[in-house]
C-alpha cells in the first residue's frame, strides 16, 4: 500500500489487487457504500488514501450475509458493472428516473443512475441504504412478471423488469425515485415526477432494457449456480 509512485486515484482491478479480490467485487462495494469511488468521465476511480483507510478499518470484503435460503453475497457477478451502468445510465437519463441493476435478493450490482436528490445521499447513509435494499427485495420476491408500478414505504413509486441468465432469473433493472402519481407538481420536488405519458415509457422500456441485460449476461459466461444466485424461470 505504501508504493512510492502509487497514483493518487486507483482503479478496480488496482483496487481489488491490493484486497485480494476480484474488480467486480471492488464495483459492488462502491454500489453498497462499503468503499468510497468517485466518477472519472466514464470510469469509477477510488481515491488511494481513502483505500489505505479502509484496509486500516478492515473493510469487509462481502456484503452481509442474506436470510436463510438467499443468494450468496460473494456470487460471481454475471454482468460487468462498468458495461452494464454505462446502457442502464443513458435509459436513465433518456426516461427521467432513477435506475439501479440488481441481484434477486435486492443488492445493488450497479451504483444507481440519475438518483433523484431524494437518493443522493444513498452511497453514504446506511439508514437509507437499507430502507432501499427492502424494498429491492420485496420487489425481487414479487413473482409478477409484468412491470408495473409500486408506491413503497419510502414515498416514491418503483417498478422492475427481470433479467434471465440462459433459462434462470438473476437480476432485476429498477426504475424508481418517481413521485406517486396522485402527488402535486409542486410536492415533493425532491422527486422525479413523469406524466401519465412518461409513466406509460418507463413502463414500455424497462422489459426491453432487461432484454438486453440477459443478451449481455448470456454473453458473459456460463449461467450462474442456482444455489448462489437464487431464482428460477
Amino acid at each position: 500500500m505504501h508504493e512510492p509512485h502509487e497514483p493518487p486515484l486507483l482503479t478496480a482491478t488496482a483496487v481489488g489487487r491490493l484486497l485480494g479480490v476480484d474488480a467486480s467485487t471492488v464495483y459492488r462495494m462502491a454500489a453498497d457504500g462499503r468503499l468510497p469511488a468517485l466518477r472519472v468521465g466514464r470510469q469509477w476511480r477510488f481515491a488511494a488514501e481513502q483505500v489505505r483507510s479502509a484496509l486500516a478499518a478492515g473493510v469487509p470484503t462481502h456484503a452481509a450475509a442474506p436470510a436463510a435460503g438467499g443468494a450468496s453475497a460473494s456470487a460471481p457477478l454475471w454482468i460487468d458493472p462498468e458495461a452494464v451502468a454505462d446502457l442502464v445510465e443513458v435509459a436513465a437519463d433518456a426516461l427521467g428516473v432513477a435506475m439501479v441493476v440488481t441481484d434477486l435478493e435486492g443488492r445493488p450490482l450497479t451504483r444507481v443512475l440519475h438518483p433523484c436528490p431524494r437518493l443522493a445521499p444513498l452511497a453514504t447513509d446506511a439508514h437509507l441504504q437499507a430502507a432501499c435494499a427492502a424494498e429491492w427485495r420485496a420487489l425481487g420476491a414479487d413473482l409478477d412478471l409484468v412491470p408495473r408500478f409500486r408506491t413503497g414505504t419510502l414515498g416514491f413509486a418503483c417498478a422492475r423488469a427481470l433479467v434471465r441468465h440462459g433459462d434462470r432469473l438473476v437480476g432485476m433493472v429498477l426504475a424508481g425515485g418517481i413521485a406517486p402519481d396522485d402527488a402535486p407538481p409542486a410536492h415533493d420536488d425532491d422527486l422525479h415526477h413523469l406524466d401519465a405519458e412518461g409513466r406509460a415509457r418507463v413502463l414500455h422500456a424497462l422489459p426491453r432494457l432487461a432484454a438486453a441485460l440477459s443478451r449481455l449476461a448470456s454473453d458473459s459466461g456460463p449461467t450462474p449456480d442456482p444455489t448462489h444466485q437464487g431464482g428460477t424461470a
